[in-house]
């Protein structure tokens, strides 16, 4: 079961050459240069595929850099390859294999460490707080609901947790034996009024990179996907339910502009 489907993107096949792409490749076409299709004019949703953290980190910082008072905001959908990534504040002691294979990335968003890897959606928030009026507060609100509707979605239950930013597995008699574990994390950044990074849902991955960390800074947290809760959900179709309640919170009609579009 998913929400409301969004209208459909174009397909473009996902290559391991557009994940190492140059920086400057990948953010022409996000900083307005080429046309974009573009179907309502406060927010484009944006599907960048697999790619490369670095690459995604760079094409944020740039985008947000590059933007004016008219830049339409944008939601992009990613996939990463395995990548540990560290909030500005956050405590090297938190990677606990210290000689891991897994790279770890020293980013600029709020946080401890985490990790990101195949089978998880990552949706980038790029959103002008000053003009929606909204406060940090409200967009960190709105991002988790999104995150507990399309758990919902799924027949799954999620809770926040005061002070530990992210999603939570609620207590219920589907999911007694991981309630409580971290099923979605979340961190942001905010320059000049506007917001970048975002939220991960894992949605069926490898769970075995968290066991090396201390998941948001917390020794012990178990950290779970929806496969491991019985959701038999995709990538894509995760990635349409999480992007369609983001969209709903922001209140905001969405238009698509594939780069590397869901492959179904």
């Amino acid at each position: 079961m998913s929400a409301v489907p969004l209208s459909e993107p174009l397909a473009t096949p996902v290559t391991s050459s557009d994940a190492a792409a140059p920086v400057s490749a990948l953010c022409a076409p996000l900083c307005g240069l080429p046309l974009r299709e573009r179907l309502a004019p406060d927010l484009e949703l944006v599907w960048r595929g697999v790619e490369l953290y670095e690459v995604s980190f760079a094409a944020m910082r740039e985008f947000t850099e590059a933007r004016t008072a008219d830049s339409v905001d944008e939601i992009w959908l990613v996939e990463h390859p395995p990548v540990f990534t560290l909030g500005q504040a956050g405590n090297p002691a938190h990677l606990l294999a210290a000689d891991s294979a897994i790279p770890l990335v020293k980013v600029d968003r709020g946080g401890q460490i985490t990790y990101h890897g195949p089978g998880q959606v990552v949706a980038y928030l790029l959103v002008s707080l000053r003009r929606r009026g909204l406060l940090v507060r409200q967009l960190v609100t709105l991002i988790e609901e999104a995150v507990i509707e399309t758990l919902a979605a799924y027949n799954l239950a999620g809770e926040r947790r005061d002070g530990a930013p992210g999603i939570y597995v609620a207590p219920g008699p589907t999911a007694s034996a991981h309630a409580g574990a971290k099923i979605a994390a979340l961190g942001l950044k905010i320059r000049n009024g506007c917001s970048y990074h975002g939220v991960s849902l894992n949605v069926k991955m490898d769970l075995q990179p968290f066991l090396a960390i201390n998941p948001c800074g917390y020794a012990g947290l178990e950290t779970v996907d929806m496969a491991t809760l019985g959701a038999a959900a995709g990538w894509d179709d995760a990635a349409r339910t999480l992007a369609a309640r983001l969209a709903a919170n922001l209140d905001s009609a969405v238009a698509h502009r594939p780069k590397n579009g869901p492959t179904e």
